[in-house]
């Protein structure tokens, strides 16, 4: 079989190189890490996870939860890897991160036609997928912009600080789930009015890093820092990540505003603060976080950053199996799609390695259902009319149901049940993907 290259080692180049493998092609997957690293990744590891270690919940009555169904009935890697790598996260699938690059490197490396490269790509050739994600080197940047003819843009991502747990102050905080609603594996540290408008007074009047020329635009508001939300209002935050419904101690207190840790790791060592993607400079975080009060003197392992992500302006210039129009083979995967989120990355380098593939074997491109998660951000991603901007899988973006369903849930269920239903036909009609 022919050898094709992937560039990038992230979730899609890594999903787009298995599904290549396993149809028996060679694949050489170049990462420039650690030779050359990025402002975010920390290190060399393949599908390394630099924002949040959740990969968000696994009911399929939920757009993320019917997206992981679908990819594992289309045969995803990631999401089998991600299982074994899983720490305790309630209704959400988190993983250990060392523990999940570790096993999406193992998975590869047991093909005997699987070859890693440490090496920085700078040119682009056919029957190749582009997955290098938000983060691309600066020559890989330059001969894309020519290759698409200008058609690129770029946001803003930013990333949660993570603290250790045994510097948490346990008298100060709780475990407890939502409403009670599955294990408790959220640590929940509560404010009293006066604690939370004196952090909002602190967090929206800290100190900043200086955006370099190249940076300045606007946030992103998929994984805006907590302190531009704060800047919204007083109560922005009590309506987002700090809610405090649901949410009681063990003797039944109510709260004000809850700020809530999620495990990190296995041995339960490190936490996330949930929400709490930030751009302030590592003094102010570790000063305002620790106006919490069970974070005053927490460790902070890693402080949050943000860095510049850049996306191509898909519509136009991708099909819906992610191949570049009019190239040889050319496809792209990832954030820089316009895909936003973990495994909407892995799905689309799902798609550009069976659709690079399928193309090689001579055999007709897949055309997903639209009715699934799948194959609705596949069609925003290659047709969306409007101002492009990146996008998560939602219910929003599929068909409406024939029949009226009442209740937000039981339409949910129905959304799902009818994209299980279809994709199960559809593989059924095609036979093999």
């Amino acid at each position: 079989m022919k050898t094709v290259r992937v560039v990038g080692g992230g979730l899609a180049g890594t999903e787009a190189a298995y599904q290549l493998l396993k149809r028996g092609f060679g694949v050489e997957l170049y990462e420039m890490r650690p030779t050359r690293m990025t402002p975010a990744h920390k290190t060399g590891e393949l599908a390394e996870l630099v924002c949040s270690n959740s990969l968000k919940s696994t009911d399929v009555g939920t757009a993320q939860g019917l997206l992981k169904k679908e990819m594992s009935m289309l045969g995803a890697m990631i999401t089998e890897c991600a299982s074994r790598a899983a720490v305790p996260a309630g209704g959400a699938l988190a993983v250990d991160r060392e523990a999940f690059s570790r096993e999406v490197e193992r998975t590869l490396s047991e093909f005997d036609n699987f070859r890693l490269l440490r090496e920085e790509v700078t040119e682009i050739t056919p029957d190749t997928v582009i997955a290098t994600g938000p983060l691309t080197s600066d020559k890989l940047y330059e001969a894309i912009d020519g290759y698409t003819g200008g058609g690129r843009l770029h946001f803003y991502d930013a990333v949660a600080p993570i603290v250790s747990l045994d510097s948490v102050d346990m008298s100060k905080a709780f475990y407890s789930s939502r409403y009670g609603k599955g294990s408790a594996d959220y640590l929940n540290c509560p404010m009293s009015r006066e604690e939370y408008e004196v952090f909002v007074g602190e967090l929206v009047g800290a100190e900043r890093v200086v955006l370099r020329d190249f940076e300045k635009g606007d946030v992103f508001e998929g994984c805006m820092p907590v302190e531009v939300m704060a800047a919204r209002g007083a109560d922005a935050l009590r309506f987002g990540p700090l809610r405090p419904v649901g949410l009681r101690d063990s003797e039944g207190n109510r709260f004000y505003a809850i700020v809530q840790l999620r495990a990190e790791d296995r041995e339960g060592k490190l936490a996330n603060i949930v929400g709490f993607q930030t751009n302030l400079t590592f003094p102010e975080q570790r000063r305002v976080f620790g106006l919490i009060p069970a974070l005053r003197d927490a460790e902070f392992v890693r402080y949050g950053v943000m860095h510049r992500n850049t996306f191509l302006n898909a519509p136009g210039l991708l099909d819906e199996n992610f191949m570049l129009k009019g190239s040889n083979g050319v496809y792209f995967a990832g954030q820089m799609t316009g895909v936003e989120g973990y495994m909407e990355s892995a799905m689309s380098g799902m798609i550009a390695g069976i659709s690079l593939a399928r193309r090689l074997l001579g055999k007709p491109p897949i055309t997903l259902p639209a009715t699934t998660m799948c194959g609705s951000l596949v069609k925003y991603v290659a047709e969306y009319p409007g101002e492009y901007q990146p996008m998560h899988v939602s219910f929003a973006l599929v068909p409406p149901l024939e029949a009226n369903v009442k209740g937000k849930k039981e339409r949910k269920l129905a959304y799902a049940e009818r994209a299980i239903a279809d994709l199960g036909d559809y593989l059924e009609e095609i036979k093999e993907v």
